[in-house]
């Protein structure tokens, strides 16, 4: 018999006296994880208990006896403290903001962002890693500026798998379930309390998912959940887990997230007029979002296309095209074959969507390229990156020079106060006032560091190393006991590690291109350095394989056993289960946080950053943004930027550069103490690091940027297109249309300048152009110089576009553009036409295939 058929439900929430409200009040919002009052509170109720739960008031609060509560009632401090806290949340979120001061109250933006994963805090496990940390920080620095944002996710029931290591060393994977009823989550319910669900078509039915959602700070994440009596099994699976499935899952999961998730924003009122797509997993909600508007506006798929695209952000987290997804076009036929039709397109049509080259019927679909394409302002998350990016998918954009791409660069950062100490917290607010919180990315505040007392600096840094000794020292034990060591072992733990010795943090994915053992190739080499008697060193490993790559699981491995062997038993530990509280006791407490990635498959990285806001100190390959942090002065870069064709020789030459860097400078600089035993010079480097690094690598300053370039930029284009029923998008498409059907007579029938072979350095020379336009009006076009330096292949290297705006007509449909090119710069010169289409309203246009050059 099926007995949760005939079972009554009902949901149990904790009984709290009304003086204790407040506490709920402040655990249902996720601004108590980077506000220290707020966690200190919680830790005052229970410590023991706190730790338990992993840090969950929500489930600490529904655990707690009625004495306990009885007694908190009556304690004044507690009430006192909890007033305090309670009240500095109201004042969060009802006071004035930087997106108010900037752009006014009644600016009518409203973004919604799309990512697969969030990672808030460790209570709340529904991330795996780097891209998930960035979009719950992405979302706090939101918060904390005001920008009208809203997140969309999926709600995990399993999040991502939980790890710990058999005897071997070997990862083993298990998947505890999420309790929603017991999470910082609210069931968004309509006004009979009846929850809302959201309806997307998979093959031959329809999908159903509850709307959850959580409050952080001022901003709402949105998360859908499958997990519904109403669905088949297989359905209610496609929110089981995280990255878990086949590719006949992930479309489940992108459709729901793309899809599902605009239309759930509906349900609850919130239709944006800007999407940002964290990844190309939720990039069929530009679908959505075309369907729509046609069906409102009564237009064809390009002509609302126009509109969508203006409204559409997209950040591309990946270097490499073998890490995006890719689906075979039977799987999009099966499941969005009747999606497609609705909106009157054909197979071809659609699947040209998702490939550089349409025409090319054995490509996949990827969801970069669908991202890319409907999206008007696209970004990597480093400046390398945007380099890298730009060659990945150039192929798009076939005709322009690659610095012209439409596709920049953001660069990452971190929500400072999520990972700072709350020592270097206080000592920052001591000696650089609340500015640092008020003015994060001022950089005149940060140079105030300089005035912090070496020894207190010093004093806070080691107490928080020492924090991180007891923290490992514990987990390992725990780590012994549940493998079923000896008392004596585990006994043994308590000697692991020195809280006075030069601490090496190396925590992070594993996956083989991060190249974890990097550290561990020369054992000798690596033993004399750790067990140096007046200079000692040791290691702090911590870290996830992905289930199914074995090549990650076996680097684990060699690290496990490689402690345990005589002359690295005290000196390396391997902490299990990273999450974000092994995270924070590691940013916060190691010396030096080591980087190994092979250039340039490290798209930013962010953990770094972290490790710098607490006075950490980098030593990385020149990858990701340690290429735009590195000074010289502020941490160490391994090697030069160097990019190899033999990974073993790589590794060798990398590897031997790490030892040295450690035997030479690391350990010296670290070690060398005058007669207050302090190391003076290793501070400096501390005050160095925080000074460059802290202002500049935040998500307040990401956040910004991307408000500042991007989010309102894209408002006002998608106004500009939107307003009056689509008229101007309308136009322009049709305008689009026109000019393809004319633009191959267009044509540039000479180019000349009045530069003789050698030009001196800071004149002009005169450069015109004579174009046949055909059917076009001189309104309709655009014409540009394209000049700079030439490389020894005669190429142009970095070009600049100088307008040759001054025109003449010359009868028939012929026209001379002309302008004056400067020479600013000594060595050989070039330059080449472009003829662009310009619309009368709406400017410069780039269309792929609309173009010429001469």
């Amino acid at each position: 018999m099926e007995f949760n058929t005939m079972l009554h439900r009902f949901t149990v929430i904790p009984s709290l006296a009304p003086e204790l409200s407040r506490l709920q009040r402040i655990a249902k919002n996720l601004w108590w994880t980077w506000e220290p009052e707020a966690r200190e509170l919680f830790k005052r109720i229970d410590l023991e208990l706190w730790h338990a739960v992993r840090h969950n008031p929500i489930e600490m609060l529904g655990t707690l006896q009625q004495a306990t509560l009885d007694s908190l009632a009556a304690d004044e401090g507690f009430m006192s403290t909890l007033e305090q806290v309670d009240e500095k949340l109201q004042s969060y979120l009802s006071g004035a903001t930087w997106f108010e001061k900037m752009h006014g109250k009644d600016h009518q933006l409203t973004i919604a962002y799309f990512s697969m994963e969030f990672g808030f805090h460790e209570s709340l496990p529904i991330y795996s890693g780097g891209l998930g940390i960035l979009s719950g920080d992405h979302l706090k620095s939101a918060s904390d500026l005001g920008i009208p944002l809203v997140g969309v996710g999926l709600l995990y029931r399993q999040g991502y798998f939980r790890q710990y290591l058999n005897i071997e060393g070997w990862q083993q994977e298990y998947y505890p379930e999420n309790d929603f009823y017991n999470l910082p989550l609210h069931l968004e319910r309509d006004e009979n309390r009846v929850p809302l669900s959201v309806e997307v078509d998979l093959p031959g039915r329809k999908l159903k998912a509850h709307i959850w959602r959580v409050q952080v700070g001022r901003v709402p994440l949105y998360l859908l959940d499958t997990n519904l009596e109403e669905n088949s099994p297989e359905d209610r699976e496609i929110t089981a887990q995280l990255y878990g499935g086949d590719h006949e899952m992930r479309i489940r999961q992108e459709i729901l997230l793309g899809i599902g998730g605009i239309r759930a924003l509906r349900m609850l009122g919130i239709i944006p007029n800007v999407c940002h797509m964290n990844e190309g997993h939720s990039a069929f909600l530009g679908l959505e979002r075309i369907r729509l508007m046609m069906a409102k506006y009564k237009v064809s798929f390009n002509e609302a296309l126009e509109a969508v695209r203006a409204g559409t952000v997209f950040t591309t987290h990946t270097p490499v095209e073998a890490g995006i997804d890719h689906f075979h076009p039977n799987l999009l036929e099966k499941y969005l074959g009747k999606y497609y039709r609705s909106i009157g397109m054909s197979k071809d049509e659609f699947l040209g969507l998702g490939r550089q080259n349409p025409m090319n019927h054995h490509e996949s679909f990827c969801m970069a390229v669908l991202a890319l394409k409907l999206a008007a302002h696209s970004n990597g998350v480093s400046e390398l990156h945007g380099e890298v990016s730009r060659q990945m998918w150039k192929n798009l954009w076939p005709e322009l020079p690659e610095e012209h791409l439409p596709l920049s660069s953001i660069t990452n950062g971190v929500h400072a106060k999520t990972w700072l100490s709350y020592d270097m917290a206080g000592i920052l607010t001591r000696y650089l006032g609340t500015r640092w919180l008020e003015e994060p990315t001022n950089h005149a505040v940060w140079r105030r560091m300089s005035r912090i007392p070496d020894a207190e600096l010093w004093r806070i840094h080691e107490r928080c190393r020492e924090r991180l000794v007891g923290f490992a020292r514990e987990r390992l034990k725990a780590q012994l006991a549940q493998v079923g060591a000896t008392p004596k072992e585990i006994e043994a733990a308590d000697e692991v590690l020195d809280p006075e010795t030069l601490t090496i943090g190396f925590a992070r994915r594993f996956a083989t291109y991060k190249r974890g053992t990097l550290l561990l190739r020369d054992p000798e080499r690596l033993a004399r350095i750790l067990n140096n008697s007046e200079r000692p060193v040791q290691i702090i490993f911590a870290g996830k394989a992905h289930p199914h790559d074995t090549e990650g699981k076996e680097l684990i491995r060699q690290i496990v056993q490689f402690s345990k062997q005589e002359p690295f038993r005290h000196k390396i530990v391997f902490i299990e289960d990273y999450d974000m509280s092994v995270a924070r006791h590691l940013v916060q407490g190691v010396d030096v946080w080591l980087n190994t990635p092979r250039r340039p498959l490290e798209a930013s990285g962010t953990s770094g950053m972290k490790v710098a806001f607490n006075g950490g100190l980098n030593m990385s390959i020149l990858d990701g943004w340690w290429c735009e942090g590195y000074q010289g002065n502020n941490g160490w870069g391994i090697g030069k930027g160097e990019v190899y064709s033999d990974i073993e020789f790589q590794n060798e030459v990398e590897g031997r550069a790490i030892y040295d860097l450690l035997e030479k400078e690391v350990v010296p600089l670290f070690y060398d103490r005058g007669n207050d035993s302090m190391p003076r010079g290793w501070i400096s480097w501390m005050k160095n690091s925080m000074m460059s690094l802290c202002p500049f690598f935040s998500t307040d300053r990401m956040l910004q940027e991307y408000t500042d370039r991007f989010y309102t930029h894209s408002y006002a284009h998608w106004k500009q297109l939107a307003e009056s029923d689509l008229r101007l998008a309308i136009d322009l498409s049709k305008w689009k249309a026109r000019l393809k059907s004319i633009w191959h007579k267009v044509r540039i029938d000479g180019v000349e300048s009045n530069g003789t072979d050698e030009v001196a350095s800071g004149s002009k020379i005169a450069a015109s152009a004579r174009v046949f336009l055909g059917d076009l009006s001189l309104q309709e076009v655009s014409v540009h110089a394209y000049f700079g330096v030439l490389d020894s292949r005669g190429n142009i290297i970095g070009g600049e576009l100088v307008p040759l705006s001054d025109s003449e007509e010359l009868g028939g449909g012929n026209y001379r553009f002309q302008g004056e090119l400067e020479c600013r710069f000594c060595g050989r010169h070039g330059f080449l036409v472009r003829v662009m289409p310009s619309h009368p309203e709406l400017g410069q246009i780039y269309e792929p295939g609309l173009l010429r050059w001469g």
